[in-house]
């Protein structure tokens, strides 16, 4: 028998985009049928078939969809605050990568681990997720560059949504940088490992949607179009990491392929921004990463919103230029660097965050959605981009069960 839940007591930011900043309800009522939200609404217009359902009152909190981290490289060997030190001498991003260091550093650890090390290293990050309402994560591969140790990250994806209570979803990032074997020599890299790796990826049902790095110091844009290309042939969604440190063209690339999303675009232009307003195309804005990279140039907010650009937030937590858990951090440092607002920022983690993994079923509490919900200890929704360092979870929903 499937179990019913009404939930009381509550504010809903629903996260719908029309009607009430945040979506909001007062005073708001929330009916869950199992895995799904059946009802909600004012508590005082609940429907007299949920009149006898036993009230669980949340005390006048505040209830949001679960959050959704959509750009997280979470799946990693080793660590690199070595380089943290460097960069705090003075080297650059690029500095470090040309000489040896940056992604290819996390490769070497990354491949001399095991698949259960891989799971193991990554859920302290994963329940440090979980713990501020997170309730669907991506996890990309990209620091194996081998055929095996890319099946491997991926493997180990999906062995985290079988061992926490979490939505995963798994995008395939060979395409992240040239491994030292193939050094000047991307292209037979992408022959020899790339597309055959996706190829059988595919077949093993290990993947759900398709990655690249399109920078002057990884993949140029006809590289990635035949990763895209192939990607395409076998019916996957793209997306891709662009515009990060300079700008080559790589979102109106991945919007002409109608990608999901296009991630970082520090460095986008006008014409970018138009491409992915056209192509529906999200903007994933990563303020760890500009951060920790101590970056200037910061994404064109006002164009994108001008254009009607979605923009979602997420942490890219990864060893290297964001090692960084927290998508409540996200949220403040996309208002405090990027000029979000806090209304903006929780779309980013809801709403948008949803639509940049291409899922229609989550990221606002609407009937018929998925039961994923956050509880916090909060009087408004501001409150969730406005504290730093404060963790205002009450309890998570997942899958209509609390937690």
């Amino acid at each position: 028998m499937t179990m019913r839940t009404l939930m009381t007591g509550c504010q809903i930011a629903t996260m719908l985009p029309d009607g009430a900043p945040y979506g909001l309800i007062d005073d708001g009522a929330i009916v869950v049928n199992g895995r799904e939200i059946r009802w909600v609404g004012p508590r005082l217009d609940l429907p007299q078939e949920f009149a006898g359902l036993e009230a669980m009152d949340l005390g006048g909190r505040l209830v949001t969809p679960g959050l959704i981290d959509a750009h997280s490289h979470v799946v990693y060997g080793g660590n690199r605050a070595k380089e943290f030190e460097m960069r705090l001498s003075g080297a650059s991003y690029e500095e470090i990568a040309k000489a040896g260091g940056g992604i290819l550093s996390t490769v070497t650890a990354t491949r001399a681990a095991t698949q259960e090390d891989l799971v193991a290293a990554a859920l302290p990050r994963v329940d440090a997720m979980i713990s501020e309402g997170v309730t669907t994560l991506e996890i990309k591969s990209g620091y194996g560059l081998t055929p095996d140790t890319e099946l491997t990250m991926l493997r180990a994806a999906r062995d985290i949504a079988e061992t926490r209570r979490l939505r995963v979803k798994t995008t395939y990032l060979a395409a992240h940088a040239v491994p030292p074997e193939f050094a000047g020599r991307a292209d037979e890299y992408i022959d020899t490992v790339v597309l055959p790796t996706l190829r059988q990826a595919h077949g093993e049902g290990l993947v759900d949607a398709v990655d690249g790095f399109c920078e002057g110091i990884a993949f140029a844009p006809d590289q990635i179009a035949r990763v895209f290309d192939l990607a395409k042939g076998l019916g996957l969604p793209v997306k891709l990491h662009a515009e990060q440190l300079s700008n080559l063209g790589g979102a109106a690339l991945a919007a002409s392929y109608g990608a999901l999303s296009a991630d970082h675009i520090e460095y986008l232009d006008d014409q970018g921004v138009a491409a992915m307003a056209k192509a529906g195309t999200i903007a994933v804005l990563l303020p760890g990463a500009f951060y920790t990279l101590k970056e200037t140039q910061t994404p064109p907010v006002a164009s994108m919103r001008k254009a009607g650009v979605p923009m979602a937030v997420a942490t890219d937590c990864n060893p290297g230029s964001s090692p960084m858990t927290s998508l409540l951090l996200a949220m403040n440092m996309a208002c405090s660097f990027f000029g979000l607002t806090p209304q903006e920022a929780l779309a980013g983690t809801t709403r948008n965050a949803a639509l940049a993994l291409g899922l229609s079923d989550a990221g606002v509490i609407a009937a018929q959605k998925r039961a994923d919900l956050a509880v916090w200890d909060v009087s408004h929704p501001a409150e969730l981009a406005y504290t730093i360092g404060m963790n205002p979870l009450h309890r998570r929903v997942f899958e209509g069960r609390f937690q």
